[in-house]
């Protein structure tokens, strides 16, 4: 299990200051899905937030794998699902994790996401 909890207002600052912070984080896909809304750092940084319980749950930190590796997908009338790719997929699959749940939520000025690997 995992979980994290980011400032949006944080979020938004990052973005400002470093340009290219956003296409290090996050995918292509979740960064169009973030630029849908009027404040799109609401949206980045549940899934900053969700990155961070994936990394933790895994029982590395923010080096243990690329953040764009995590990714969090979201269907039209879903909920939010976890795809994981190259490093940190590895090391789900030894760590005995085979599936995700999780569950994010946000306000104009908090974002939390709380993730659980789940075995065979």
């Amino acid at each position: 299990m995992g979980t994290d909890l980011v400032e949006v207002a944080e979020m938004r600052a990052t973005m400002s200051r470093q340009p290219r912070f956003a296409a290090h984080a996050f995918t292509q896909d979740e960064r169009a899905y973030c630029e849908l809304f009027a404040d799109p750092a609401e949206r980045y940084a549940v899934r900053f937030a969700a990155k961070e319980a994936v990394l933790k749950a895994l029982g590395v930190g923010l080096t243990g794998s690329v953040l764009t590796e995590i990714e969090v997908r979201r269907e039209p009338a879903g909920p939010p699902s976890l795809h994981l790719t190259g490093r940190a997929a590895e090391l789900a699959r030894a760590g005995g994790i085979r599936s995700w749940l999780i569950t994010l939520t946000h306000t104009r000025h908090l974002a939390h996401a709380f993730v659980a690997g789940t075995g065979d």
